[in-house]
């Protein structure tokens, strides 16, 4: 086993050769004996010693308080004091506490030896210790989630720099504020803000699932759709000394999945609803008008007149743009919480809720051919059709849509023999 080197800061020289006799006969190398504080930091720099041994009053600008903060500070380096008992009050109040961090001057070799090697377990012991911080601190840097670490009383022990990014929030600003006042949580489900969770799971023991739609506002403001789950930590006695928080910015999967119901409840061309939701709202309705006496509502059937010919005539492309100019001549046909949507092809629907009767519908049909047979300038051409339209009404107690929606066509078809470009209510 290789001897441990020691430098020694000492400027009596008689005590300072004694302490290298008593040090290489307990098994430890004296690198050099050293009279001054520059020129022991000098030395500490050139020679990596194992550990220190400094008169804690030295001659020269810089005393031995001095030079051991920056030894032990600036290279990692382990100190032991020598000092008189008259020198005694002088050290730090952190090594006055600290046992083993000094020994008084004069000392027997063992009191030596036990302070050395309790300076030298210690200085390991803090290394380690260091290292698993900083092997801890990489592997939570390196998760794809922000981690957020709380003590017992829910203040901010750590957080990563994920969590830095999302919340706004740098480390040295968060650490020791509560929770809360750093991740400020809504739940837009119901509008209210999520406060003490890190006090709910510390007290409860149990791990907090985040509400679905969580929105974290962020220090500059910026809402963040976020999701994940914050649990209580326990030591290996099961006792719990706080909490982690891990969470991760889910607007993408939020865009995603709005994208995803837009897409199943959407017309992908003109944006109206499609088939299945306005089937949907069909039903809603009929459901309404049982619960309510004297409640009616009435569905329009449409085809447009001539849109083959503007297809083949002008070719799909153009055909497109048509759609889309005439489902915008549509929305403006009615009132804010009537549904029109595409049905297929050149097939439309509307559902006119809470009508006074059958007027009020025929009504919106007249509007609506007036308004298509305004031209659109597509591509330097000027296009226009009408429509044939079936009219029907919940007047006869329609159970389903499907069974509406049949009628409506019908009388749609019947528009179409009279000669298009009208209406039919269907009887």
């Amino acid at each position: 086993m290789f001897a441990r080197k020691i430098l020694v800061v000492e400027d009596e020289k008689i005590l300072a050769s004694n302490i290298r006799n008593s040090l290489e006969k307990l098994g430890y190398s004296v690198s050099e004996i050293i009279k001054s504080g520059e020129e022991a930091i000098k030395k500490v720099a050139e020679t990596d010693p194992h550990l220190v041994l400094i008169d804690i009053c030295l001659a020269g600008e810089i005393d031995g308080v001095h030079v051991a903060d920056i030894i032990q500070n600036q290279f990692n380096v382990p100190v032991v004091y020598l000092t008189k008992c008259s020198e005694y009050k002088t050290l730090p109040k952190n090594q006055l506490s600290e046992p083993f961090s000094y020994i008084v001057k004069p000392f027997i070799e063992s009191d030596l030896y036990l302070a050395i090697e309790m300076a030298l377990y210690k200085h390991q012991s803090k290394k380690i210790l260091y290292e698993e911080k900083q092997r801890l601190t990489a592997i939570i840097n390196s998760m794809g989630c922000a981690v957020i670490v709380t003590y017992a009383n829910g203040s901010i022990q750590m957080m990563n720099r994920k969590a830095e990014l999302i919340t706004g929030w740098k480390q040295s600003e968060a650490l020791e504020k509560n929770l809360e006042e750093v991740v400020s949580l809504v739940d837009k489900d119901v509008g209210e803000r999520i406060e003490n969770l890190a006090k709910y799971v510390i007290e409860s023991g149990e791990i907090f699932n985040l509400p679905e739609n969580c929105t974290l506002i962020s220090k500059d403001g910026k809402e963040i759709a976020i999701g994940d789950n914050i649990a209580p930590i326990r030591d290996q006695n099961g006792n719990i000394t706080g909490a982690v928080l891990v969470f991760q910015d889910i607007t993408k999967r939020k865009q995603t999945e709005a994208q995803l119901i837009r897409n199943a409840f959407y017309d992908g061309l003109t944006e109206l609803p499609n088939r299945v939701l306005f089937l949907d709202r069909l039903r809603q309705t009929i459901e309404r008008s049982k619960r309510r006496k004297n409640y009616y509502f009435a569905v329009l059937f449409l085809d447009l007149d001539g849109f083959k010919e503007i297809n083949d005539r002008f070719g799909h492309g153009i055909g497109d743009y048509f759609l889309v100019a005439i489902a915008r001549r549509l929305e403006l046909c009615l009132r804010g919480g009537d549904t029109v949507a595409r049905f297929g092809g050149d097939e439309f629907t509307v559902l006119l809720e809470d009508i006074k009767d059958i007027t009020d519908a025929t009504n919106v049909a007249n509007r609506i051919q007036d308004s298509l047979r305004l031209p659109v300038n597509l591509n330097g051409y000027q296009l226009s059709t009408t429509a044939s339209i079936g009219i029907t009404w919940n007047f006869s107690n329609y159970e389903e849509p499907a069974t509406l929606l049949r009628d409506a066509d019908i009388a749609m078809y019947r528009a179409k023999r009279q000669g298009k470009a009208t209406y039919t209510i269907f009887s």
